[in-house]
């Protein structure tokens, strides 16, 4: 199976995206009794494009910024380091209680303590992205996108972001980029929009060639039934997955490629991490298997970000799944919310079970 990717293009992937930064105690500490942490700049939709990015092909995010902010400088200087190319204008930050950027607060957890994750959004300056703040026709017009990636969570941030996405999938689609969408549900970001945004991302839906959630993401955006959120026995719960998918292809036929992860806790550093996609209608099945945790965050991202990579290279759609699956998780094994995989070689081997020594 194909997926047309345009001729050319500069930008393998682009993504609108509120660019934030997250910070992280050192040694799996809690935030609460903590006085060392890591920063990095984040978000989920940049974590998708890392994967292509650290494996030569160049990314875009349309975002805004803070005008003279120090963390702004930082986020740029990241972006910059990851082979992410970035679009947006400065706003005025406007006074200490003006714009900003987010922060994300979060633990990696330990054994039996969960992480946990405590998001500063109050301000954010991505909240207010609008499509007129950016050269569409330049963008993907000349110098040309092979895939737009949408998040769920920018998708649902504000009214706002929400026309923003659906304006850019439509124009996207005029252009000939193939179009991402990851659900993402978030509780918090739905409530008392639930009306709106679920006709938004409908539309949404009804643009992408390739459907990405779990099972939570799938029913709560989009209003189907499948299984239970959590629980244990995940390998049993296959059969309810597919039959749940079949109803989003059924009712979303324009799409390609339908995926879902598959995930069963086991503590903070555990999990079985399994993947389901259909394409064409042929399934592709990683069963679920254990795997190391380091920090959980950008796992998801890291299984779409791979999947994409794969369709940029025209491989057949095994591998898409395949290839997904390891940087889903080469990102769980990093304390970054994204994978940077040095080479094809290194997400391969972790496909195959192989940590041996690379001299």
């Amino acid at each position: 199976m194909n997926i047309e990717i345009c001729n050319h293009y500069q930008y393998a992937i682009a993504c609108p995206t509120s660019m934030g930064v997250r910070i992280t105690p050192d040694d799996r500490m809690a935030v609460h009794n903590s006085n060392h942490f890591y920063m990095q700049a984040t978000s989920a939709e940049s974590n998708v494009i890392n994967i292509a990015s650290s494996l030569g092909e160049q990314g875009l995010v349309l975002t805004k910024f803070v005008k003279g902010s120090p963390v702004a400088a930082f986020i740029k200087s990241q972006l910059h380091a990851r082979n992410i190319c970035y679009e947006g204008i400065e706003v005025d930050q406007g006074g200490p209680w003006g714009y900003r950027h987010q922060f994300n607060i979060a633990d990696s957890g330990f054994g039996l303590r969960a992480p946990r994750v405590w998001n500063d959004r109050a301000g954010e300056v991505g909240r207010t992205l609008s499509i007129d703040e950016f050269d569409i026709p330049r963008i993907f017009g000349e110098e040309g996108v092979a895939i737009l990636h949408i998040s769920g969570l920018i998708a649902a941030m504000s009214p706002e972001t929400t026309k923003f996405c659906l304006e850019v999938a439509k124009a996207a689609k005029q252009y000939g980029t193939q179009v991402s969408f990851d659900l993402n549900y978030r509780a918090t970001f739905w409530k008392g929009r639930e009306e709106e945004l679920s006709e938004a991302f409908h539309q949404i839906a009804s643009l992408a060639d390739v459907l990405v959630g779990n099972e939570e993401d799938f029913q709560l955006c989009l209003g189907f039934t499948g299984p239970e959120a959590g629980g244990k026995d995940l390998s049993s719960k296959i059969d309810s997955f597919k039959a749940m998918i079949r109803q989003v292809k059924a009712k979303y036929s324009n799409a390609k490629v339908f995926a879902t992860t598959l995930r069963q806790v086991i503590s903070a550093n555990e999990h079985l991490w399994g993947a389901l996609m259909l394409a064409d209608e042929q399934w592709y099945v990683e069963e679920p298997r254990p795997i190391p945790v380091l920090d959980r965050i950008g796992g998801g991202d890291g299984f779409t970000g791979g999947l994409l990579y794969g369709i940029l290279k025209g491989w057949e759609p095994e591998k898409w799944v395949q290839f997904g699956w390891a940087t889903g998780v080469l990102a769980a094994s990093s304390l970054n919310d994204y994978a940077e995989p040095a080479d094809e070689k290194q997400v391969w081997d972790i496909y195959a079970g192989n940590a041996r020594v690379q001299r």
